[in-house]
């Protein structure tokens, strides 16, 4: 892997299903501390465009390189170790401890034979902790709430500590302190550990508060990409949603309202 190169690069990517194009010969870069915003309506190819960056779904043409090289070239465990992947969905179909689903996230970390350690373990406790699931360590994770389990999948991943972190909705289903407080957490891994950080977000102010740059999906194969400021405006988030805004600006701050 080479350390100087982009931690998230796409060349000429195109991303669809069937004859719908999401997005047509997209380049895109991400380093090391950035927070990119993936912004779009529904069914506009969002989850799609994440999952193909993820390596979980092959482009329709194009490519994408994760720390300078190719999914195929690093295979699955070495590509654990640099992207870490939140799906917008998740199954439970086994009953499961919070910390037992939380140690998944060590398993990129560990041997081919290996066991968790008590290492493991305190990275698992801490990210349990930072999610406010400090108490839950023995709950059987189908007891859980849905924004209970959503923070679940979240301290899984930071367990993980990947270099990449692509986030399908990590708020869904989060109530307001949590979806702020999650926010933080991957904005404080940017800052303070270099990571990099793409997530789709259904709420611009959110968009303009946790990242600088953002990725606006129009759902017909046009996209716009760019610093958040000059992306996240009225003309262009109308246009996108197809309905007029209007921003509003306190303490340095913008939200955007429906007219």
């Amino acid at each position: 892997m080479n350390r100087d190169a982009p931690l998230l690069e796409t060349r000429k990517l195109s991303v669809g299903i069937g004859d719908q194009s999401f997005c047509r010969d997209l380049d895109l870069t991400l380093h090391a501390g950035e927070r990119l915003a993936i912004l779009g309506r529904n069914g506009a190819g969002k989850s799609t465009l994440l999952s193909v960056l993820a390596g979980l779904r092959a482009p329709q043409a194009g490519e994408v390189r994760i720390g300078g090289a190719s999914y195929a070239a690093l295979g699955a465990r070495k590509s654990a170790l640099i992207r870490g992947w939140l799906p917008q969905a998740r199954g439970d179909a086994f009953a499961s401890t919070v910390l037992e689903t939380a140690l998944v996230g060590r398993h990129p970390h560990l041997d081919r034979w290996g066991w968790e350690t008590e290492k493991d373990a305190k990275i698992v406790r801490d990210a349990l902790a930072a999610v406010d699931l400090a108490e839950f360590e023995q709950r059987d994770i189908q007891t859980l709430s849905g924004g209970e389990r959503q923070r679940l999948a979240i301290a899984t991943l930071l367990a993980q500590a990947p270099r990449l972190f692509l986030l399908d909705e990590p708020i869904a289903h989060l109530d307001l302190k949590h979806q702020i407080a999650m926010l933080e957490l991957f904005a404080g891994a940017a800052r303070d550990c270099g990571a990099a950080v793409a997530m789709v977000l259904h709420e611009p102010a959110l968009a303009w508060r946790f990242c600088d740059r953002a990725l606006l999906i129009h759902g017909d194969g046009k996209t716009e990409t760019g610093p958040v400021r000059a992306m996240l405006t009225v003309d262009r988030l109308s246009a996108l949603y197809q309905y007029p805004l209007q921003a509003l600006e306190s303490d340095g701050r913008v939200s955007f309202m429906p007219r």
